[in-house]
């Protein structure tokens, strides 16, 4: 490999970005931010000639936008990625040691989502290099996606792009659809008292007792209900629970965080009400139940058109990469797709193999890597041309 081929090699940047602790500290307390390795990607980026705009309203919470002006009258395609990670702790062997074996780089964020990361900056920088291009070519190295997409939300205050690809792992298949969620506090109220005075006493957690098996009858519901026709029906779940101060006192409070994953239809005002309802009904039938209830994060469910001059691009190029189509899908986790829909670009997510997403081990495909940066570096040219 020759010293000019090395610098546009995707692994050998997937092994310098997996080296960089960039645990989101809003999972970890002793996250190291993404402050280092935007450091090295907007260094990387600013040599090959690219505008770098550093974004940074949380202190040592970063995303980088670099931008490969086109000559003008072309069409500008948006390459997204995040740069943080889930947490270290429990990871076998040297998280931030990448190794490579049997096809697969191994460590933290070679999956989820360094990988995809790598192979964007890559592709534009190859894209770029070959020919002019009449559009704008955006790099969106965002901070936070793990947590709160924050980063993703702060680059599109000020960024736009008439189309946008995330480079999520996807398999190299393409996802043009996926569920939303909201999270909600349902707090339970009943009265402190002695162990001793049951007739002073509100057990709190006694009576979210009642709240939480209508959350499962509600589930049951939910997944007997015809649904989203790709994406099944929306889910609920009880996250976490908190009551109690000590054996001897009656509770009085309960306090549970559930998240419902939601579909196209459906979004935080309507699962407030079917929420509201079901609370309502408990405190009318239940003696002495009373509660509140708090709305938290929410996210938008995605749902991509497939006629979007974006997607038949790239599926032209994957089909010429790869050999045969790839499949359209449809996914039940969240991503960054449904910000950038809901800001009027059109976008899907295409990425590479691989495994362990948040868990002990995780890797990426080495083949798959360098048949993603072929076909974003394709899509790249044609689409921009």
């Amino acid at each position: 490999m020759t010293q000019k081929s090395e610098e546009l090699d995707p692994v050998r940047l997937l092994e310098r970005l997996v080296a960089v602790d960039s645990v989101n500290p809003g999972l970890a307390a002793s996250g190291a931010g993404e402050g280092a390795i935007a450091d090295l990607c907007a260094d990387w980026l600013g040599t090959r000639g690219f505008e770098v705009h550093r974004l940074e309203r949380n202190p040592g919470r970063p995303s980088l936008v670099a931008i490969a002006r086109g000559t003008g009258g072309g069409r500008s395609l948006m390459l997204n990625g995040h740069l943080d990670t889930v947490g270290l702790g429990g990871y076998e062997g040297e998280p931030l040691s990448p190794r490579t074996e049997d096809g697969k780089l191994f460590g933290r964020g070679a999956c989820d989502m360094k990988g995809g990361v790598a192979a964007m900056m890559i592709a534009a920088a190859r894209a770029t290099a070959r020919e002019p291009l009449r559009g704008d070519v955006l790099l969106a190295l965002v901070a936070d996606e793990e947590n709160a997409s924050a980063g993703t939300e702060e680059v599109l205050e000020s960024f736009t792009a008439d189309a946008a690809i995330v480079t999520e792992p996807s398999r190299l298949q393409v996802v043009l659809a996926h569920k939303g969620f909201v999270w909600f506090d349902v707090i339970v109220h009943g009265r402190a008292a002695h162990g001793s005075q049951p007739g002073l006493g509100i057990d709190a957690i006694a009576k979210a007792g009642h709240f939480l098996v209508a959350v499962e009858e509600l589930g049951q519901r939910l997944a007997s209900a015809e649904g989203h026709p790709r994406l099944g029906s929306g889910t609920v779940h009880a996250s976490v629970i908190h009551g109690g101060e000590e054996p001897s006192t009656y509770p009085a409070q309960c306090r549970i965080t559930l998240e419902r994953r939601t579909v196209p239809g459906e979004d935080a005002d309507t699962v407030q009400a079917e929420l509201t309802a079901i609370l309502d009904r408990l405190t009318a039938t239940v003696p002495d139940f009373t509660y509140e209830l708090r709305r938290g994060l929410h996210r938008e469910p995605f749902e991509g058109d497939p006629d979007q001059p974006v997607v038949r691009t790239l599926l032209h190029h994957a089909r010429s990469v790869l050999g045969h189509t790839p499949a359209v899908l449809a996914e039940p986790y969240w991503t960054d797709c449904a910000l950038l829909d809901r800001a009027g670009i059109p976008c899907l997510l295409f990425g590479a193999d691989g495994a362990g997403a948040h868990e002990t081990v995780e890797w990426a495909d080495i083949a798959s890597l360098h048949r993603l940066t072929d076909i974003l570096a394709d899509t790249v040219t044609d689409f921009c041309s």
